[in-house]
């Protein structure tokens, strides 16, 4: 036996005001799963298509000059974090670690992508850039046990650690959150 309530005054007043705090306390919807499927797909491919071309084109440890005293395209293998950091460990240590941090990173980026509002499209793109450059570079790990780097910036005898087109990515989808971070753009 179905009951109903009486209509009252009280009653839709109460359901007016419920749905006034409601409609307050919910967040704003994200941008959703097709932006952030696509922004990481891009990096992705980007990122193993470039890689691809190092591996078959440029011997290991052999460099092409692009715009000399400046840039090459040097095929180098980073067995180690972001500039090499613990490049001299136990192999075993250093792949588990890395893996496991990417995949926590990667959950994490994950929420905070789903809690970032629609108004923020600058954050959300960035949040799936890190997330596709971790993915190219975490691809990287299970296939070598390392990272295929090749863009080699310097200037004279002076080298940036060689990057790729994933770290490319992670670097821009930083900054682009530490931007926010400092202007106060952060979604509440």
């Amino acid at each position: 036996m179905k009951t109903t309530r009486p209509d009252t005054p009280e009653s839709d007043n109460r359901s007016v005001m419920h749905g006034k705090k409601a409609a307050r306390e919910a967040p704003m919807p994200s941008l959703g799963f097709m932006p952030f499927f696509m922004i990481t797909v891009v990096v992705v491919l980007l990122d193993q298509a470039t890689k691809l071309l190092v591996l078959a084109k440029i011997p290991l440890y052999h460099s092409i000059p692009v715009i000399e005293g400046f840039f090459n395209l040097t095929h180098i293998r980073n067995p180690g974090g972001a500039f090499g950091f613990m490049a001299a460990g136990s192999q075993g240590v250093r792949n588990l670690l890395f893996i496991g941090v990417s995949i926590v990173a990667m959950g994490l980026i994950v929420y905070f992508y789903r809690s970032t509002p629609k108004t923020y499209p600058y954050l959300a793109s960035a949040l799936a850039m890190i997330f596709g450059g971790a993915v190219g570079n975490l691809i990287d790990r299970l296939r070598f046990g390392e990272v295929v780097d090749f863009l080699d910036v310097y200037v004279g005898a002076y080298h940036w650690p060689a990057f790729n087109v994933a770290d490319s990515a992670i670097t821009v989808g930083i900054t682009i959150f530490i931007a926010h971070l400092v202007l106060g753009k952060m979604p509440d």
